[in-house]
């Protein structure tokens, strides 16, 4: 049973003057004269009617406090059975939010994970709810299966490792073998999980060598682990602290989805997609500079590094639209992604690379995955503007242009925009709707496996 070190007595709330609140204070203090051997064993009538039933033991330690004993205090009741205050800060890391009933408290409390690492805040702010879409996700991986938890914190050249349940840390080198040993070392006689954050592509050994080992592993998004943080009260931010606190994340989070390495076509077309959009990135710095040139020669130098890079991007153009047509899944989707009027190869092979999950996800996923759906930020009689965020930018920037040309060319997007514009919609607003549209089209398309229907342009 969970236990809270240095817990003291709470403020006891409503129904505090009730007989069924007085007697309960005498057993707090019968438990704190004797922790050792405190067993609560006094029920009222109103909880026998109720057919509750006292817990066996309130305390194990003189500092600790279980937290079914909690429970049993007027500090947790209110009017219509709902939980609307709070305990004091030694008693509960965070507290469950308001409005849960008690049995919703219970199993919240119950499930609670203590630590002296971790400080107790009255008031934390809660993790903001991130939906984890990767790239290479597969199936979830239910949270009762997770007892034993090995978790990386990843930098360039070492890796620190917490391991749960032993409670355990030590530092490696970030090299395959040296993360294959230790995995091999902690699979005897159980099936750990695997978890690191994403670090700019240097936690592939411990995805790679997790997947060939056989263990499920999961690549966790840096916002949602920073925000469990801060709800856990962490204000330090080591290796060390951060291990472990992905380790707990691990353990206290559902529906996590398992990586699984990308097949060697989709892996060959996102990399030579990276490197155009890199090298077309440089060419727009590029063609900036030469707008204020002073020298003759650095001018020179700058058309001539252009004419460089304008080759490489035609090369590497060629190179997409070859394996696009080589490969059989790729040739299908992108006939049919190429058959919404504003999309050409260029966008069809963004959406190949950087958007596998395409044709799997409903409407909201699919804009919310391209970071085109609009979030609320109203409070009360506050109504705040709607803004898009996250989201993987490489497919928002193609769909942008892909939005211009069906804005140019498509009557039912014109029609569309029109509407928009009478109701006193901004042009851009106007341009990321089209976007959100276009990408919920595209979805469609790829889940029924039918072209869309071309309205001819008028």
């Amino acid at each position: 049973m969970a236990r809270i070190e240095g817990a003291q007595r709470p403020r006891l709330g409503h129904g505090s003057r009730t007989k069924e609140g007085e007697a309960q204070k005498g057993v707090f203090r019968q438990a704190h004269q004797n922790p050792q051997n405190a067993i609560h064993n006094t029920v009222t009538d109103k909880q026998k009617e109720k057919g509750l039933s006292a817990p066996r033991r309130i305390c194990g330690s003189p500092r600790g406090l279980c937290v079914s004993h909690c429970l049993r205090f007027p500090h947790w009741k209110s009017r219509g059975s709902r939980f609307l205050g709070r305990p004091s800060q030694e008693l509960v890391t965070g507290g469950p939010p308001r409005g849960m009933t008690r049995r919703a408290v219970a199993k919240y409390l119950a499930s609670r994970h203590i630590c002296q690492a971790i400080r107790t805040v009255e008031v934390p702010s809660r993790p903001c709810v991130i939906k984890d879409h990767d790239k290479h996700m597969s199936s979830n991986f239910h949270e009762g299966h997770r007892t034993n938890i090995i978790a990386f914190e990843v930098s360039k050249a070492s890796l620190t490792v917490h391991s749960l349940p032993d409670d355990q840390q030590v530092t490696i080198p970030n090299t395959a073998p040296a993360v294959r040993r230790l995995l091999k070392a902690k699979t005897k006689g159980s099936n750990p999980f695997v978890i690191c954050e994403a670090s700019g592509g240097y936690e592939r050994h411990v995805l790679n060598c997790a997947v060939e080992v056989g263990l499920p592993a999961h690549r966790a998004h840096g916002t949602r682990t920073r925000n469990f943080a801060k709800f856990l009260g962490l204000s330090a931010k080591t290796d060390a602290v951060d291990a472990r606190m992905l380790a707990l994340f691990a353990a206290k989070s559902v529906d996590l989805r398992l990586w699984q390495p990308p097949a060697p076509e989709t892996a060959e077309l996102r990399g030579l997609r990276r490197r155009r959009d890199d090298l077309a990135q440089m060419i727009r710095i590029e063609q900036n500079r030469l707008e204020h040139p002073q020298i003759k020669h650095v001018e020179r130098s700058l058309k001539r590094h252009v004419r460089a890079m304008s080759n490489e991007i035609k090369e590497l153009d060629t190179q997409i639209a070859a394996l696009v047509a080589a490969t059989p899944e790729f040739r299908q989707k992108s006939g049919l992604l190429t058959s919404v009027i504003g999309v050409g190869p260029k966008t069809a092979a963004a959406c190949l690379a950087y958007l596998p999950e395409l044709g799997s996800l409903t409407k909201g996923e699919a804009a919310s995955i391209v970071g085109l759906a609009p979030h609320a930020q109203d409070s009360r009689t506050l109504k705040g503007r709607r803004r898009i965020s996250g989201g993987r930018r490489e497919v928002r920037s193609s769909l942008y242009m892909a939005a211009l040309t069906a804005l140019r060319l498509d009557p039912a997007m014109q029609a569309f925009a029109h509407r928009l514009k009478e109701r006193g919609r901004p042009a851009k607003v106007v341009i990321t709707a089209i976007m959100r549209k276009l990408a919920v089209i595209l979805n469609a398309v790829l889940k029924t496996g039918k072209p869309a229907r071309r309205a001819h342009p008028a």
